[in-house]
């Protein structure tokens, strides 16, 4: 294996074999990515990228690893969540970017993604402008439902097994009653 571009793999990610599985547990993809990123991922982890912040989209390309492979190479793995902290304030430069504007809707997405993923109210707060600005009826269905359990837990319960957190009995009741559900419940497709 060895250390993909930045362009190469906005390009594999955002290709039409790639972007209906990216949210859904899919070990196809999990396994893909193990298989022929790992030496990216790991380099990203290391903050070895750092070529990659030269350019706007090498930074979505950089925030793309460490927020989403994470979630995927090491799945039920502590590992899955720690790039979550660099992976913020990397998003935070690039919304802030004089350029930011000049990304897809899509790219600007998978820039949102952190916040999302952050367990800081503050973080969601901070960010929602620009969620209100991307105009995406499902990704704001999901940032509510996000902060609705933030707001009720202060922290995501389905990641308190890989993180090695405890459970409190108010979060033994949220997750017996979603079954896996990690929200409690669907945005309407």
């Amino acid at each position: 294996m060895a250390i993909t571009n930045a362009e190469n793999l906005l390009d594999f990610w955002f290709s039409e074999e790639i972007m209906p599985r990216i949210f859904t547990e899919d070990p196809w993809l999990d396994e893909k990515l193990r298989k022929e990123y790992y030496d990216t991922w790991d380099a990203a982890t290391k903050g070895l990228l750092v070529d990659w912040r030269d350019t706007l989209r090498g930074r979505v390309a950089e925030i793309i690893v460490l927020d989403q492979f994470s979630r995927n190479i090491a799945r039920g793995e502590r590992r899955s969540f720690e790039q979550d902290g660099m992976a913020v304030v990397l998003a935070q430069e690039v919304v802030r970017h004089p350029d930011y504007d000049t990304l897809s809707d899509t790219e600007k997405k998978f820039v949102l993604l952190p916040f999302m993923h952050a367990e800081s109210l503050a973080i969601h707060e901070w960010a929602r402008p620009y969620f209100d600005a991307l105009n995406d009826p499902q990704t704001a269905r999901f940032e509510a439902m996000h902060v609705k359990v933030l707001e009720a837990f202060g922290r995501y319960p389905y990641q308190n097994k890989e993180l090695g957190r405890k459970n409190t009995p108010e979060e033994e009741a949220f997750l017996a009653k979603t079954q896996g559900n990690t929200y409690g419940d669907r945005p309407e497709e």
